[in-house]
Parts: structure tokens; C-alpha cells; sequence
């Protein structure tokens, strides 16, 4: 940072620390890139998101950075908070068109409806059926004791392990490493797991409860 760089990646807790550490100046910047901006935008990150943007951006300038944001979803309230950052004649391309409920065509959508005493020994079962003893199945659950508990449970019969956020960095690559080189069959993880991790074939995706 001090001898001087041309691309900066960061979360925003980090890159403002340096701010106001004095250690990065923003006014220089020609481009900004929010990614998984939903995300970025959405109530933890806002707040520090503006405030970092802040010092880029001078009121009605011509000189502002040019601004790119990606995300996989982007509900209208995105749009909206986006134009803060965007000329007007900004462009906008869309992937996925109206069908924002949009999927795989390849992928299958099932419901099962259980008592939460007997979800592990469903699971158990639609793991069997439906991924075999070698295929690779991630289940998401909503806390981290929830995945700590399903991954011991004797119910299920393939290797589990389990990813969420207590679990060190560093741990949490190895057992992503472990689970993409099959030597183990399912992952149970919460939301950690939701976002920009590339595992190849996965035969079968389960939610404890309905995604919120």
C-alpha cells in the first residue's frame, strides 16, 4: 500500500480500517466493483460500504469512478440504493430475465415435510436414495450447533463433516479441500457455505428448513 498499487481487493471492515488509519487514499480511484452486492448493500455491510464509497465519490462529479456491481439476485430495492453510486444512463445487464425464480433445468426440486425429532433419520435416508455412498451431498442448516449435531448423528451413514462460522479459517479450507477430493460424502453446513464456492459435482442439495 505505501509504495503504491493499481488494484485493490478488500472486505469492507478491512479497507476501512486503512482509511482511517491513514494507510489508503481514495480519491485517485477510477473504478469501483461491488461484488455479490445484495449482499454488500444489505443491512451488516451498508453502512461501511457507503462510508468507505464516501471518499471516492465528490457530489454531482464528472470524474466519479466508474461503477460495476454484480450479484446473482437483485431485488428492486438494489436498483434503487445502486443509482446513489450510478450515472443515469447506466447500464444494466440481466442474465436471467423476468424468471427471477429462475433454475437449472437439470436440477429437480423436492418437499419433504418431517417432524424436526425425526430429521436426521430422513435425512439419513434421502441421502441414501438419492446421493448413494459416494455421491456428494451439502445440507444447510440454519445454526451452527444444528450442523455440529447432524454431522455426529449415527443416523447418518456416509462421512460427514461440518463447515460454519466457529471453524477457523484455515480448518474450514481443508475440510472444503477434503469434501471436493471425496474423503468425505456430505457437508453440513450453515450459510457460510451459501456463497461463491465452487464444488463440482454435487449430486443432491438438501435445506433443513425453507431458505429465508
Amino acid at each position: 500500500l505505501k509504495s503504491g498499487i493499481d488494484i485493490l481487493v478488500g472486505t469492507p471492515g478491512r479497507i476501512k480500517d486503512h482509511i482511517q488509519n491513514s494507510k489508503l487514499e481514495l480519491s485517485s480511484v477510477k473504478h469501483v466493483v461491488l461484488d455479490e452486492v445484495d449482499h454488500m448493500l444489505d443491512m451488516g455491510f451498508a453502512e461501511q460500504v457507503e462510508e468507505i464509497l464516501g471518499f471516492a465519490y465528490k457530489k454531482d462529479s464528472e470524474n466519479n469512478p466508474q461503477t460495476l456491481l454484480f450479484s446473482a439476485t437483485c431485488p428492486r430495492w438494489v436498483y434503487d440504493v445502486a443509482k446513489k453510486y450510478m450515472k443515469d444512463e447506466y447500464e444494466q445487464i440481466d442474465l436471467i430475465g423476468k424468471k427471477t425464480q429462475r433454475t437449472a433445468t437439470t436440477v429437480e426440486h423436492l418437499a419433504i415435510q418431517c417432524r424436526s425429532s425425526q430429521r436426521a433419520g430422513v435425512l439419513g435416508d434421502i441421502i441414501q436414495v438419492y446421493s448413494g455412498s459416494h455421491g456428494r451431498t451439502i445440507v444447510f442448516c440454519e445454526t451452527k450447533k444444528e450442523a455440529n449435531e447432524l454431522a455426529m448423528n449415527a443416523s447418518l451413514k456416509q462421512d460427514a463433516q461440518s463447515l460454519h462460522g466457529d471453524i477457523p479459517q484455515k480448518q474450514r479450507e481443508v475440510t472444503l479441500k477434503g469434501f471436493r477430493n471425496g474423503v468425505f460424502e456430505v457437508l453440513i453446513a450453515t450459510n457460510v457455505a451459501a456463497r461463491g464456492l465452487d464444488i463440482p459435482e454435487v449430486d443432491l442439495v438438501i435445506q433443513c428448513s425453507p431458505p429465508k
